[in-house]
């Protein structure tokens, strides 16, 4: 009689997880390369025989599978399989069941999966479609490109479906939390239709789907269709103008599920509107989703050098207005995603993080993406290898030379120390604090190793810091600067040289945008004689009025102090320059009740309209992987009269256990893009 399959079960829950996909696994079985998963057979009539039987699977992936490109493979059950290859071997028989540990090879293509189970008895065969699965990248097995050793980095880099973006300025560090939501429903398949989506796949769909084993490609396509920029239906439009009324504004999103299913449901139309780290926060998404280690990365005082002379060029009037708008800019920061890989593709010595930046700026073999470049290279000054590396190493390295253009015309070279790619931040692991990841991407500053690495880039720094003779300027911040407030920026000028100097010295303040654009002026003091004596201090305030401020702070709360100290004698021109950031108030969340899966839970949150002036349209958006279904939306039904308090309940019930962040953003005609968080721990049924 011939072997009939009755019933089979892919065992997705168990399977989810062994491969540490349980979240994504409760309707389909998702599972990782290089890692044995197991599926069990029920027979009707009689149960196998094994000198009788021979069973073999079919396993395809991509609209064209072909066994030479890796897109498909017929392998059959055996007890001695081949380390290369597609392998089953019979685990246990149990009357008429069957269970069998089927494996991919650690260098399969990602994607989804059919299945096919063939039996044989004799001249009789029959084949069944036993269903679909996925398969990801394995950064657990020591053989995958991927593999990253540290448990814990695992933990953070694959699996954390929430995180910290670092924003604000250089001297003012300020954290936004981040719903990643890898594991979200829908996300999978969205990640996988992005890849379907690549005009690479287009073009030829059957060399895109065989070179999905390789991260290396993988992470160029992810770069490319995160941005719209190549007319490649990609997820986010790009604006940075302040005009965000027909989609959302870059600085209300909370978490990238929310973009990515709005880009599915409007049938892959771009989503408006991203800034980089949106850009950086949905690519780290995708990332950890398909398997491969990611992080967001933040480099405060980041060049955009488009000639790759690696030297800004600025160009400021005497009263420190800008002159003529350089192509080159300097952002207060800028956001990229970091991937843990190998690079087979290079010499060795380049594994590990890898830059990729999905912010559109400049073409990269005619498409709008950036990397992977290994930090190493970036370290080592290594502009020739692939992909990207004298951009990036720009954005962190390039100098500044601030040239102050005359009543004449005349253009003077201004002394100013200040050093591009400062503070390049990331998430601690396990951890809600900040890790200085700087030194992976540079020498210490005047050493030896650092001239070394410029020399090879052929770059001289010439904005070396300044000797301690002669006159310093320095702008302080006296206290916080909270938004509605009034607050008192300070020049601080010392005379370090054995005469008197008679100077002139402008202050000026004005908002500004994070991408480094400023508007109106908000504050000034121009005193044209001010006296120090030999060795004397000064310091001069200025005071910054809300009232001045408030109308046009951007949503990136962020105003320019720039000082000018122009000594009489000589005509040499000191230029100071501080971004100062403007604290939003604190939304504060409690939580009541006990923290378990599965059991309701009430947040209690809450905030005070910190301004003088009357806020409407008030709503505020709640979101967190595992706690909420979705977004929550909360609008509030008057307006927030000055200084007085909304608070409102909400419930939820968790559905995950283990630490989980709940994120609340705020949102009103006149105060934008606050957020909040608080951490939750809850415990399993």
């Amino acid at each position: 009689a011939d072997l009939v399959v009755d019933t089979w079960d892919l065992q997705c829950e168990r399977n989810g997880r062994d491969h540490r996909t349980e979240e994504l696994s409760h309707q389909q079985l998702v599972v990782r390369r290089g890692q044995p998963f197991t599926i069990t057979l029920s027979f009707s009539g009689r149960g196998y025989e094994e000198e009788v039987d021979k069973l073999a699977f079919n396993v395809e992936t991509g609209p064209c599978p072909i066994e030479e490109s890796g897109t498909k493979s017929h392998f059959a059950v055996s007890d001695c399989p081949e380390e290369s290859g597609w392998s089953a071997v019979i685990q246990q028989q149990d009357g008429k069941s069957l269970s069998i540990s089927l494996c991919s090879p650690v260098t399969a293509r990602i994607g989804r999966y059919s299945l096919t189970l063939e039996t044989c008895t004799g001249y009789q065969g029959s084949s069944c479609h036993l269903g679909d699965f996925v398969l990801l990248f394995n950064p657990w097995h020591p053989e995958d490109v991927v593999f990253l050793r540290d448990k814990n980095e695992c933990h953070e880099y694959v699996l954390s479906q929430e995180g910290l973006i670092y924003q604000g300025s250089a001297d003012y560090i300020t954290s936004t939390p981040w719903n990643f939501g890898q594991f979200e429903d829908e996300v999978l398949s969205i990640c996988l239709k992005l890849l379907d989506t690549n005009p690479k796949f287009l073009k030829d769909q059957n060399r895109d789907c065989s070179r999905r084993n390789d991260p290396v490609y993988i992470s160029r396509v992810v770069s490319a269709m995160v941005n719209c920029n190549d007319e490649d239906q990609g997820v986010l439009a790009g604006r940075w103008d302040n005009c965000y009324e027909d989609g959302m504004s870059p600085m209300a999103w909370i978490g990238s599920v929310d973009i990515l299913k709005r880009w599915k449901n409007f049938a892959c139309q771009p989503v408006k509107y991203g800034q980089c780290w949106v850009f950086a926060a949905v690519a780290c998404t995708v990332m950890r989703c398909l398997g491969i280690p990611s992080r967001v990365v933040t480099n405060y005082y980041s060049a955009h050098d488009t000639n790759g002379n690696l030297i800004i060029d600025r160009y400021l009037s005497e009263t420190g207005e800008e002159e003529r708008r350089s192509k080159d800019s300097i952002w207060n920061f800028h956001c990229w995603v970091e991937s843990w890989m190998a690079r087979p593709d290079l010499a060795p010595g380049y594994d590990g993080w890898q830059v990729l930046d999905p912010t559109p700026q400049e073409k990269s073999e005619g498409v709008f993406c950036c990397g992977p470049a290994p930090v190493k290279a970036i370290k080592e000054g290594d502009l020739q290898l692939k992909y990207d590396i004298p951009f990036v190493f720009a954005e962190v390295n390039a100098d500044v030379v601030y040239w102050v253009v005359q009543g004449d015309g005349t253009q003077k070279k201004s002394t100013y120390s200040s050093v591009v790619g400062k503070n390049i931040s990331t998430k601690s692991v396990g951890r809600d604090s900040r890790e200085d990841i700087t030194h992976n991407y540079k020498y210490p500053e005047g050493s030896e190793k650092e001239r070394e690495v410029f020399a090879k880039a052929e770059h001289e720094r010439s904005s070396l810091r300044q000797e301690d003779k002669g006159l310093h300027l320095r702008i302080k911040l006296v206290e916080g600067a909270n938004n509605g407030s009034d607050f008192d920026v300070l020049a601080v000028i010392n005379n370090n040289t054995d005469e008197e100097q008679v100077c002139r010295l402008m202050i000026c303040a004005r908002t500004a945008s994070y991408n480094g654009t400023v508007g109106p002026q908000c504050g000034l003091k121009d005193l044209l004689n001010l006296t120090l004596a030999p060795q004397e201090g000064k310091c001069v305030p200025l005071r910054i009025l809300y009232e001045q401020y408030g109308e046009n702070l951007t949503q990136d709360n962020l105003i320019k102090v720039v000082a000018l100290l122009t000594e009489y004698q000589t005509g040499n021109v000191i230029l100071a320059i501080r971004d100062i950031y403007i604290q939003n108030p604190e939304i504060k969340i409690r939580i009541l009740g006990e923290p378990k899966q599965q059991r309701k839970l009430v947040a209690e949150i809450s905030l005070v309209n910190p301004l003088t002036v009357t806020l409407n349209n008030c709503v505020f958006v709640v979101e967190g992987s595992g706690l909420t279904e979705g977004q929550h939306i909360e609008e509030l039904e008057k307006p927030m009269e000055p200084h007085t308090e909304a608070k409102f309940r909400l419930d939820f019930v968790p559905h995950q256990s283990g630490l989980h962040k709940l994120i609340v953003d705020f949102e009103s005609d006149r105060l934008t893009g606050v957020k909040g968080y608080r951490n939750v721990i809850i415990a399993p049924q």
